[in-house]
């Protein structure tokens, strides 16, 4: 009863007239900044901090929260149809959304996307409303041994799943972790390989590299070859809707996906994004023709995306309940609420129970109104698949080089993204798969964290790693997973499963 009450109140708050629009302006905002690579919530939300002191603390933070979960969808957008990742959170969608787009299903893709999304978002705002206590208190479990033994079991999958090489997927991985390595040492604040380029001394931002590496180098990459085998786009689209058998498909990958996300949503880091991994690695491992991952797989779309959506939902939760931000955007979403005189913290719930429980009843009617405005886009989207590549390529390049410049307003970034490029465009040549390097390059600096952090509490005894029970289990679990690829008999079969043929 107390749950429904709660509801009724949130109801109360977000189906009001203003508050109905400061969640639409959050999405459609969203939305945009989603599909537009490069300028993503963070960057977003942070422009739009000073402007707060003029709304009422509830609107503003409804239209905050539709920025952070509509980008979740509109970074799906661009991922499937131009294999650019409008988010991190979308680099797995990549990898068989835009197949599915050369294959002429772009449409059925991001119906999948906008399907597979709201039904998470739903279930995550459940979640939130039901489980907040108990999951923050999960969470709670989790000190630095644990979130250090996480990271490795995600690094450890990351090569484990990977297609490709086995040899291959760890080099990029200990690529991505030595890149995570420019930055100023978060304990003694000293500098590290910026070579005294001040640019580095923040380390390399995400969204650069992801640019180059999968933006420019497939430009670079389709520009090398003659136009009638360039890939980025197809013929005839056929289907803007899933057919049964996709729905037969996906469902069951998106219900896993979200299960998930409201899972690994609670813990501190990259909650979405490694959500969206992780749950791309359990549906290869599952699937009955995990050969399929990589060229068009729709549990390859619906899964990650069911994943990033229900993890941003669940993210509020420490945010929620305990003041604990989960992730760069939650801190900002902490700082608005400090800029307006809200104390993030248990109390919110009971001194201010109507924007509590008014923001989360609001993620729901945010993604309805996601939906309703994604769905009918679906063939306007797919019509830039018939743009000849000549005109497209370019507008792409732009796209991507503005969206580059304005992560901190110097053309530095602009330059390492030119130099990804190249990178990337060898990566393709040379058959590497970029997305464990984005992983190792995004894990590597919070495990390093986490262990540094873990040995100063235990005085540099690394038993503590094995002496407590969830970071031992992790542990088991990575080093079983790296034992088992070295058996003759599983890796002549990952071999017959992963490796692409040539």
């Amino acid at each position: 009863m107390d749950l429904l009450q709660n509801l009724y109140i949130g109801f109360q708050t977000s189906l009001s007239l203003i508050n109905l629009w400061y969640a639409f302006l959050g999405a459609m905002l969203g939305t945009l900044i989603g599909v537009l690579p490069g300028l993503g919530p963070i960057a977003t939300i942070a422009m739009l901090l000073p402007s707060m002191y003029s709304l009422q603390p509830t609107s503003a933070l409804i239209m905050l929260a539709g920025i952070y979960y509509g980008a979740q969808y509109g970074g799906s957008t661009t991922a499937i149809l131009i294999n650019v990742p409008g988010e991190a959170s979308s680099v797995v969608t990549a990898l068989d959304g835009y197949q599915m787009a050369r294959h002429g299903r772009a449409g059925a893709a991001l119906a999948t996307a906008a399907l597979a999304s709201f039904f998470a978002g739903t279930i995550g705002t459940l979640v939130v409303a039901a489980f907040a206590p108990p999951l923050t208190a999960l969470a709670f479990e989790f000190g630095a041994p644990e979130y250090c033994a996480l990271m490795f079991l995600g690094l450890v999958g990351a090569v484990v799943l990977a297609s490709g090489s086995l040899a291959k997927a760890l080099a990029m991985v200990v690529l991505g972790l030595l890149l995570g390595q420019i930055n100023t040492d978060v304990i003694t604040a000293v500098p590290r390989f910026s070579f005294g380029i001040p640019e580095l001394m923040d380390g390399i931002n995400f969204v650069v590299i992801a640019m180059g590496v999968f933006s420019f180098g497939e430009i670079i990459a389709n520009l090398g070859k003659p136009p009638e085998h360039r890939e980025i786009f197809v013929k005839k689209v056929t289907g803007l809707w899933p057919s049964k058998q996709d729905f037969h498909d996906a469902a069951p990958a998106a219900l896993r996906g979200t299960l998930l996300g409201c899972l690994l949503g609670v813990l501190p880091g990259a909650g979405p994004m490694l959500a969206s991994f992780t749950s791309y690695s359990v549906e290869k491992k599952m699937s009955k023709t995990p050969e399929a991952f990589g060229k068009g797989a729709i549990q390859g779309v619906a899964a990650p995306e069911a994943a990033n959506n229900s993890g941003a939902q669940t993210s509020f939760i420490p945010m929620l309940t305990l003041g604990i931000p989960t992730s760069a955007v939650m801190a900002l979403m902490i700082g608005a609420m400090t800029i307006m005189g809200i104390q993030p913290g248990p109390q919110v719930m009971t001194t201010n129970p109507g924007l509590f429980w008014g923001l989360i009843t609001s993620m729901w009617v945010g993604n309805l109104m996601l939906v309703i405005l994604n769905l009918p886009l679906i063939g306007i989207w797919v019509k830039l698949l018939t743009v000849p590549y000549r005109f497209l390529f370019p507008a792409i390049m732009a796209f991507c080089a503005i969206g580059v410049y304005t992560l901190s307003n110097n053309t530095f970034d602009v330059y390492c993204a030119a130099a990804f490029a190249v990178v990337g465009f060898l990566f393709n040549k040379l058959g590497f798969e970029p997305a464990p390097l984005i992983l190792g390059f995004v894990l590597g600096p919070m495990m390093e964290e986490n262990l540094r952090r873990a040995l100063l509490m235990a005085r540099g005894d690394w038993s503590v790693f094995v002496t407590r029970p969830i970071s031992a289990t992790m542990i088991v679990l990575a080093v079983g997973l790296m034992v088992m690829i070295t058996l003759p008999a599983i890796s002549k079969k990952r071999e017959e499963v992963f490796v692409d043929e040539e």
